[in-house]
């Protein structure tokens, strides 16, 4: 059994994140905004006791200082898992807005760590596909993206416009935390796990799809991928299904699995892992969807949605081979999902 912090537990990947480890035995403290985050949490592990699951309130984690108390423990963390992300509803300034919040959320719990909890030995950082994706060259046909590459994109560029300063705000937070590392030669070992939640050069969202937990999600709340799912439920895409945006994707529990890995395994340590299933459209969901619900025969569109005629590689074989995970296929992801959005109305 080993003590973990979660950050950001009550978020999509993150109460994945929880479940897996809870059933794994070890004993976990997440951060939450709230209260109200906290007891949601709760209600959908209503079975676990205090001493397998408790909170720490961190209600901005991109004020200086915000881990200091977070990442003390008695008994003491052995690893963290990073999952939190800086909150933002309204982008005026983009450096103030996204750069800054993002680089010191990243490295603010680094440095808590090596100040306030010695006992830390692992600690697994989200990372995003933005800070490896060139978003400059488009698709880029026949380029293979792996863990080796990063975005080159740079502040002056970042600063341009939003979705620039989100590209920006994922590749420098993930530097920065790469260079305090090697500078300051702390007592635990640093591993970043990509995922695919890249932005092309339109606002295209984070394909991580999967079950949800119904207790803390609703129909308006749900994570933009698994929206399409609802979407498609709903009968709100019968006259044509729009293009993927991002189509690479991987389920969400396949995800979470490759976070706990990465904390487990002594050769996980020190790297980068691109974790993706690999490809997959819209024009796939969609067909998914009808055959697990033939029902919705009618009312789901049967053109539109196709893969893009050209499109970039991926070389997932470093999360396959070192992490051990095993992707779930498109359809059993659709199989499993499906109940779960049922449940909350749809």
């Amino acid at each position: 059994m080993v003590r973990v912090l979660l950050t950001g537990g009550s978020g999509f990947i993150a109460v994945h994140c929880l479940e897996s480890l809870l059933k794994q035995g070890h004993s976990v403290v997440t951060s939450v905004r709230s209260e109200k985050k906290a007891q949601m949490i709760r209600d959908t592990f209503p079975d676990v006791g205090k001493d397998k699951l408790d909170f720490v309130l961190v209600d901005d984690i991109a004020r200086p200082g915000a881990f200091d108390e977070a990442v003390k423990s008695d008994p003491p963390f052995e690893w963290v898992l990073h999952t939190a992300s800086p909150f933002h509803f309204n982008v005026t300034d983009t450096k103030k807005d996204l750069l800054d919040p993002a680089i010191i959320g990243t490295t603010g719990i680094l440095k808590a760590i090596k100040k306030n909890a010695p006992s830390v030995k692992r600690v697994v950082i989200t990372s995003s596909f933005a800070a490896v994706f060139n978003a400059k060259v488009g698709n880029r046909p026949g380029y293979t993206y792996s863990e080796k590459d990063w975005n080159p994109i740079t502040e002056e560029e970042a600063i341009q416009d939003p979705m620039s300063g989100y590209r920006g705000s994922k590749t420098f937070a993930e530097r920065a935390a790469w260079d305090y590392v090697e500078k300051e030669k702390p007592n635990f070992t640093l591993t970043v796990i990509t995922i695919t939640d890249i932005c092309v050069p339109k606002m295209n969202p984070p394909m991580v799809f999967g079950p949800i937990h119904p207790k803390l999600q609703t129909l308006d709340t749900l994570n933009t991928s698994n929206q399409r799912i609802r979407d498609m439920l709903l009968g709100r895409m019968t006259d044509e299904i729009p293009p993927g945006g991002v189509n690479v994707w991987v389920d969400v529990r396949d995800l979470a699995l490759a976070h706990i890995r990465a904390a487990e395994r002594e050769e996980a340590q020190g790297k980068r892992y691109f974790v993706t299933a690999g490809y997959y459209s819209n024009r796939e969901l969609a067909d998914d969807i009808l055959k697990t619900v033939p029902a919705l025969e009618g009312k789901v569109a049967k053109k539109g949605g196709e893969f893009p005629d050209e499109y970039f590689k991926y070389d997932n074989s470093r999360t396959r081979q070192v992490l051990g995970i095993e992707f779930r296929s498109l359809e059993d992801m659709v199989r499993d999902t499906i109940p779960t959005i049922r449940a909350i109305g749809a």
